[in-house]
């Protein structure tokens, strides 16, 4: 321990008589360790906010959508057919133990005013299992019920975009707003959930009972008065979403009359897998970004080794001093080893520190979400003296094994 105290001590003194070049020489070793903090946590704040966006849109969601129709040889989009309705979420709700909780809906734009104040948003007729559904809560004030939907009372929940741009910062529970001529009364406001997965403000929304929606503002399809836009699905957990979308699957199938090789008039989305690749590309980006980054660690070990390299050719009648009064070759290969370590170590911590000020000025200028993790910090470390050690052995066990007598003889 005493013999390692003093090779440190050694080392110090060495690195402070060329204060400049080791400066320039833990540079790279700062950056690269700067960088690797940086980018990792650039990398880990995408997935982190992905991951929130994904538990934004709801648990176990799946959506069920109206298909499309062929017209004289060409296809129309999805949604282009009426094909959902009200029935079709009955029947699933009794027929399918993989659905914990369905909600037809419909949706469309409005203008709703309020006082002086309006503003033009989306409106969607729903029933009360959304909220568990969507994994929503209550701002403010109460959603609506089941009665409500009944009796297709005239009751709004705004999301908290529009009950922002119409209230300000005043609730606006128990206020009379007008929807197409229509006075309806806010029952509540949700908490907000921000931006979805595809980038849809997720609060610019006003939520009404579907019969409601139905009867006195979006109107009902002349066709079928039961037809619905979507059909909002909740599996009981993660690991039956595939069998809850095999079940709806045959189920509507069979409603609709479909025979054996003909094509679905709907179509199933599994939103949570969607969204899974998205952060599975947010992952693999975070990958990329440090593996990036690391390539400057390697380049900052390269100029230590040149460094090391010199300092052991300027030291070569030292060596051969040492050697003569009687240095064991330990003694030197730990002196040399010692100081590319040390070089490494203090880059290390001036990166480290440099690196979570990047982050932070990162996250205030360009507005990304970035999460420096305790594990990157410790790995960055880690791998600094780690090169200092790798790059640092050859000229250490070079010095060490160096002849004493030409070491003597060098000019």
């Amino acid at each position: 321990m005493n013999k390692l105290m003093a090779s440190v001590r050694i080392a110090l003194r060495a690195l402070k008589v060329n204060r400049t070049r080791s400066a320039l020489t833990m540079l790279g070793i700062i950056i690269g360790v700067a960088a690797v903090i940086a980018m990792v946590g650039v990398g880990a704040g995408a997935t982190a906010r992905i991951q929130d966006q994904i538990q934004s849109i709801g648990s176990n969601l799946i959506m069920v959508l109206p298909g499309s129709i062929s017209s004289n040889g060409v296809r129309l989009g999805s949604g282009a057919v009426v094909s959902l309705t009200e029935d079709d979420a009955k029947a699933i709700e009794a027929e399918c133990p993989s659905v914990a909780a369905i909600s037809p809906a419909v949706r469309g734009g409005v203008q709703v005013v309020y006082g002086s104040n309006n503003w033009a948003t989306s409106a969607q007729g729903v029933t009360p299992e959304f909220m568990t559904i969507r994994d929503y809560t209550m701002l403010s004030g109460q959603f609506f019920t089941d009665q409500d939907v009944d009796s297709a009372a005239k009751t709004a929940v705004l999301g908290q975009t529009v009950a922002v741009n119409l209230f300000g910062d005043n609730d606006p529970t128990g206020q009379m707003i007008i929807i197409k001529n229509v006075p309806f009364t806010v029952a509540g406001v949700l908490t907000p959930k921000g931006q979805s997965p595809t980038g849809q403000d997720q609060d610019d929304v006003i939520i009404l009972p579907i019969s409601t929606a139905k009867r006195k503002v979006l109107g009902a399809n002349r066709a079928n008065a039961k037809a619905v836009s979507t059909l909002m699905v909740q599996a009981t957990s993660p690991e039956v979403m595939d069998q809850a979308i095999e079940e709806m699957t045959g189920l509507l199938r069979e409603r609709h009359r479909i025979q054996p090789g003909q094509e679905d008039d709907f179509s199933v989305r599994n939103l949570t897998e969607v969204f899974a690749a998205q952060e599975t590309s947010a992952q693999v980006m975070s990958i990329l970004l440090g593996a990036i980054a690391s390539v400057s660690l390697v380049v900052g070990g390269i100029g230590i080794m040149n460094i090391m390299l010199v300092s052991v050719t300027e030291r070569t009648r030292e060596i051969g001093l040492r050697q003569a009064v009687g240095a064991k070759t330990r003694d030197i290969l730990s002196q040399f080893l010692v100081e590319a370590v040390t070089l490494s170590i203090l880059g290390g911590i001036i990166g480290i520190i440099v690196g979570l000020t990047a982050s932070v000025l990162i996250s205030y200028f360009a507005q990304w979400s970035t999460e420096v993790s305790v594990m990157s910090i410790v790995l960055a470390f880690f791998f600094s003296a780690l090169v200092g050690v790798f790059f640092g052995y050859y000229p250490a066990r070079k010095a060490a094994y160096m002849d004493p007598i030409e070491a003597l003889r060098y000019e």
